[in-house]
Formats: C-alpha cells, structure tokens, sequence
C-alpha cells in the first residue's frame, strides 16, 4: 500500500525559507505512472496547488508561486521536497504530498501544520 508522510519543522519565521520532505513508500518516484505535488490548505480556506515533479524530475509550479517554490526530489531515499522562499504568516497552512495519476490527486499524505510566526 502506497504511503505519504511529510516531515519537516511546524514552525517558520517570516522571511525565511519553509522546507518539507515527502517520504513515499511502496512505489518509485521515477515511475512514468505518476508525478507528485505539493497542495495546501490555510486555515478556512481551500485547498492550493503549489506545484508537482513528474517522473523525470521535471517541474512546473503554480503562477502564483513560481517565482518562491522549488520542488527537488532525492531518487535514492525516494523522496521529493518543497522549498517556499521568504515566507509571510499568509504562507500558514497544512501541506499535504499527493501522488497524481492521469488528473487525479489519488494517494495523499496526512497533511503537516506549517505555522509562519516570529
């Protein structure tokens, strides 16, 4: 059974740099059946796509963030990792990795509460 699970610290300061892992068990990231994303949700509002690494370790990023997102990915510890650049308490939200197959968000993480606070 494919598992997602986030890790990485619950708090960020503004300004700095927020970093997630997402550890993906039971299938290859490199696997030309999937591509993996990173979505979030602030708190009472909906849910964000912030961008996905497909199988050859290419990118794409939403408009609204590209130009603070970077998504990379580890093949030997079958991870990929989300880095959101000068962060603002706007930027507070559970972050969820999700694997995507065709236009479906079919296998999500549990979700990781990131809190931007000095």
């Amino acid at each position: 059974q494919v598992q997602l699970q986030e890790s990485g610290p619950g708090l960020v300061k503004p300004s700095q740099t927020l970093s997630l892992t997402c550890t993906v068990s039971d299938v290859s990231i490199t696997s030309s059946d999937y591509a993996w994303s990173w979505i979030r949700q602030p708190p009472g509002k909906g849910l964000e796509w912030m961008g996905v690494i497909a199988y050859d370790g290419s990118t794409y990023y939403s408009p609204d963030l590209k130009s603070r997102t970077s998504i990379s990915r580890d093949t030997s510890k079958n991870q990929f990792s989300l880095q959101l650049y000068s962060v603002t308490p706007e930027d507070t939200a559970v972050y969820y990795c999700t694997r995507r197959r065709k236009l479906a968000f079919e296998v999500w993480g549990q979700g990781t509460l990131v809190t931007v606070s000095s």
